[in-house]
């Protein structure tokens, strides 16, 4: 594998009306998860991307593996547990594209993956292990699985992405802080948002900032800014790589993925720093102009289309 993620994959309901979801009457069946939504955009752009996963045996775990599976993903470390349901989320939409997330996933499938299950020799075959924030918030287990994880996988010279994806609803801010700071020390690529890296470090001056990220060895801390674009660590400063401004917002959620995904696929092609936040902008800036969690991760040529590097050919 390229790149392989350890993580939850839901049933993802989207609303098929704006507003107010007591006010909404129907809902389209999509799926999603952060990290799942990485890999698929991972596979898309070109890599070669495996899923580390548990879903439960029902009909929607069921439709997952299959989609993620036509996709391209190997899924031979993605097992569908009895006894247990897939979980499951509600999204709520408003005009501007912002969302909300309500979550069910009490007794998720994920708690059967223990730190004794982890699948070392699959961790110890990739290039790039990504992980998020989200897993280990779902279960205090998980916490611990990620941990062996990434640890395992510095030790076997395997690079380590993180992306702290902080769930206020899932868990605290002093969960997360403790938690993710623990993950620190393994992390190669830090790709955060600003919220995030302040709720991290538990400050919102930069000078304080560039302190506690100088304590790791990062090889990368990129900061997603949303429509502005995104910023990057250097020489104790923020370099801005401008966004790519869209007529419609439609959905902002996935948006942070996509931009992880293309990052992630950059690093693997060896492109310089900002040859990767431009593609990875690019990329941020097409899936809000689509409706669902994955649906707007493109593939490599249309990329290169939206950049206008390549003819878009319509008839």
């Amino acid at each position: 594998m390229d790149i392989i993620t350890i993580g939850d994959g839901m049933i993802t309901f989207d609303p098929t009306a704006k507003g107010p979801l007591r006010f909404v009457h129907q809902f389209e069946r999509k799926i999603g998860g952060a990290e799942l939504n990485v890999v698929i955009g991972c596979a898309r752009l070109g890599a070669k991307a495996g899923w580390i996963s548990r879903l439960g045996k029902d009909e929607f775990g069921r439709h997952i593996l299959n989609t993620v599976r036509g996709e391209g993903i190997d899924i031979s470390e993605v097992k569908l547990m009895e006894h247990y349901a897939t979980s499951l989320n509600f999204k709520e939409i408003q005009e501007s594209g912002d969302s909300k997330t309500f979550y069910y996933r009490q007794n998720s499938p994920t708690e059967t993956l223990t730190v004794e299950s982890l699948p070392l020799d699959y961790i110890k075959n990739t290039k790039i292990l990504h992980v998020s924030g989200v897993f280990p918030a779902i279960t205090e287990q998980n916490r611990e699985v990620i941990l062996k994880a990434i640890q395992f996988a510095k030790e076997s010279g395997v690079k380590v992405a993180l992306d702290p994806n902080i769930r206020l609803k899932l868990w605290s801010k002093e969960q997360a802080r403790k938690t993710l700071t623990q993950y620190l020390p393994y992390v190669d690529y830090l790709l955060t948002g600003r919220e995030e890296l302040e709720m991290l470090f538990d400050t919102k001056e930069d000078t304080e900032l560039f302190s506690h990220i100088e304590k790791y060895n990062f090889e990368h801390v990129i900061v997603k800014e949303g429509a502005k674009g995104a910023s990057y660590y250097e020489n104790k400063k923020w370099n801005i790589v401008p966004g790519f401004p869209v007529s419609k917002v439609v959905d902002t959620v996935g948006a942070g993925d996509g931009f992880g995904a293309a990052f992630l696929y950059g690093k693997l092609q060896g492109w310089n720093i900002e040859k990767i936040m431009q593609i990875a902008n690019a990329v941020g800036a097409m899936v809000v102009q689509v409706q669902g969690d994955n649906e707007g991760l493109p593939y490599f040529e249309e990329v290169e289309m939206f950049l206008g590097k390549r003819d878009l050919i319509e008839r």
